[in-house]
């Protein structure tokens, strides 16, 4: 290389990746030392490659949610890597900046998709907790009845819900993807209750809140104790009401109380 010639483009980019040897580095440096121009176009190039790693890092954290202590980690082993790329002249080669900021902008993209798909999960199991407290999910729990006649549902003594099993009740809960929920927040409850001629059957059970809405499982009760008397006094046919009560108990209670809320008396039952 002649004193009086300009460097290429491709020797001032190896020498700002920091992957010239020695030997062209000496002589590299003694050019730019007694060349302007070729010192201008260095640095011009250096810009280049900082302000396009600067846009796409912009571009990728403006894409991340926020999280204070990942983040901040992960931009600190970002300036590392950069302060490496930049600084590195001896021992083993240094990867090109480009390459580096690359990996790490990878790695911050890896992250986001992992964070954000945690977060989605979450807020998923959130929204299914809040979801599942006054109707069950027809797929799940389409009601499941007994062959059983009018004179025999009425000639039960006990007419409150049968106990749901533990390992039943955990089958539940888990059908209906909320087995980490708590699970005195919820009854076990018969769609079609027992008293109705309901069956124990997984089909015909349903996580139903105490809590999260006014239509709770208290409530149920009462619109269950009605129709068992209106079936007992001829008012109802049997049929009709595990039909009724099955298909949308809400609707029914509003039908068989006429009201569009649940009344006070069954309210004080309420848990608030």
């Amino acid at each position: 290389m002649k004193h009086d010639e300009h460097l290429p483009d491709q020797q001032l980019l190896l020498d700002v990746e920091g992957e010239i040897s020695p030997h062209d580095e000496r002589l590299v440096r003694a050019h730019l030392s007694a060349c302007w121009k070729c010192r201008a176009r260095r640095q011009e190039l250096d810009n280049a490659i900082t302000g396009f790693v600067r846009a796409h890092q912009r571009e990728f954290e403006a894409k991340l949610p926020p999280a204070a202590g990942p983040r901040a980690l992960l931009k600190a082993q970002l300036s590392q890597l950069s302060w490496n790329a930049a600084g590195v002249r001896s021992g083993w080669p240094a990867f090109p900046r480009a390459f580096a900021w690359g990996a790490a902008l990878c790695g911050l993209l890896v992250f986001g998709f992992l964070f954000v798909r945690s977060t989605m999960e979450r807020q998923n199991l959130s929204d299914r907790h809040a979801l599942i407290v006054s109707t069950p999910d027809s797929s799940l729990t389409p009601g499941a009845t007994l062959l059983a006649s009018r004179p025999a549902v009425c000639a039960q003594e006990n007419i409150k819900n049968k106990v749901v099993p533990i390992a039943l009740q955990r089958k539940v809960f888990e059908q209906y993807g909320i087995a980490g929920a708590d699970p005195h927040a919820y009854e076990v409850d018969y769609l079609v209750t027992p008293a109705l001629g309901g069956a124990d059957d997984i089909h015909n059970l349903w996580p139903h809140s105490y809590s999260h809405t006014v239509w709770n499982a208290r409530v149920k009760d009462a619109l269950e104790d009605r129709l068992r008397e209106m079936v007992c006094d001829g008012s109802i046919d049997l049929a009709e009401a595990q039909r009724e009560i099955a298909t949308n108990w809400i609707t029914a209670y509003k039908k068989y109380f006429h009201t569009d809320q649940p009344l006070a008396e069954h309210c004080d039952r309420c848990v608030e």
